[in-house]
């Protein structure tokens, strides 16, 4: 049974990079480009994992993610933000992120970090 990693970002080109180097290591993955989905996507797929891009129009990924830190569903869902953001590991931190990864990201920390957290 392949570990499902819902990959939530607004910018399609990292959707689909992430989407293809995940797959060829045996993920499954669920791509969502609008993060206002993510709840629904979230109940309906139960992923393993949640990467999750801080800047995207509408809901934030901080406010996404201390939303799923609230819900006793999705409390320990484990959470790894990805962002280009100088203040990016502050904020992740504070919303109850698992994991911080910069953009431009290392691929190797990235996998390190989900294996990490996907067991």
């Amino acid at each position: 049974m392949n570990k499902k990693i819902l990959v939530c970002d607004d910018d399609e080109g990292i959707l689909e990079m992430l989407e293809i180097i995940l797959e060829t290591m045996g993920y499954a993955i669920i791509p969502e480009k609008n993060s206002l989905n993510i709840y629904n996507v979230i109940e309906k797929e139960k992923p393993d994992l949640v990467l999750l891009d801080l800047w995207m129009p509408v809901l934030s990924g901080d406010q996404v993610l201390r939303t799923l830190r609230k819900n006793p569903a999705t409390s320990q869902l484990p959470v790894i933000v990805i962002s280009a953001s100088t203040e990016g590991k502050k904020i992740a931190t504070e919303a109850g992120a698992n994991a911080y990864i910069a953009k431009p990201f290392d691929m190797q920390s990235l996998v390190n970090n989900i294996q990490q957290l996907v067991v």
